[in-house]
């Protein structure tokens, strides 16, 4: 995930909206691959990976390499993904386990009628969090109020929350904000 939409997912786990799920290959990847992209140590990416692990310890899905039994349209190199929320959701232990969904932009990778079957789904970030913007639209206001100081944070000049949104590829979600324009302002501003 960006500079961007990690710690605005981040400010919504913590607000309840969602419950993160990883496992200690998809920390693996993340780590490797945002440090590459973000052009910074694996040690700066690790310790923010292990920030994540120390505020959402349950977040951990275990050991996932038995839910990858049986997984055989999806890219073989994404079975570690969905088998994460397998062994999550089968951990719960609730009458009614809860929604799992994945988030990627990826979503070529995942074999819809493989996820379907699976009792999954996938999304790439602008969908969800649009989705996640109709049904708690206050929630999402109060966690973009800090993206423009994520921006900031790596080095952007200052920059209205559109601009922002648009740079992150979350088109939806900037149209959506760009219709509440009280809130748009408020947090341009901030």
């Amino acid at each position: 995930m960006s500079s961007i939409v990690r710690p605005l997912l981040l400010r919504l786990a913590r607000a309840g909206l969602f419950a993160p799920v990883w496992s200690a290959r998809i920390g693996e990847e993340w780590i490797r691959n945002a440090a590459r992209l973000w052009e910074v140590t694996t040690d700066e990416v690790t310790a923010l990976w292990d920030a994540m692990r120390r505020e959402f310890p349950d977040a951990d899905a275990g050991d996932v390499a038995p839910y990858e039994t049986g997984l055989r349209y999806s890219d073989p190199k994404d079975h570690h993904v969905i088998a994460a929320g397998l062994a999550k959701r089968a951990r719960c232990g609730l009458q009614q386990p809860p929604a799992v969904l994945v988030m990627t932009w990826n979503l070529k990778d995942f074999n819809r009628s493989e996820m379907r079957r699976l009792g999954l789904d996938v999304f790439n970030p602008d969908r969800l969090l649009s989705q996640w913007w109709s049904q708690s639209p206050a929630a999402l206001r109060l966690a973009l109020q800090d993206t423009a100081a994520d921006a900031v944070a790596i080095g952007r000049e200052p920059e209205p929350l559109e601009t922002t949104l648009h740079r992150a590829r979350l088109y939806r979600l900037r149209a959506l904000v760009g219709q509440d324009g009280a809130s748009v302002t408020a947090m341009a501003s901030a």
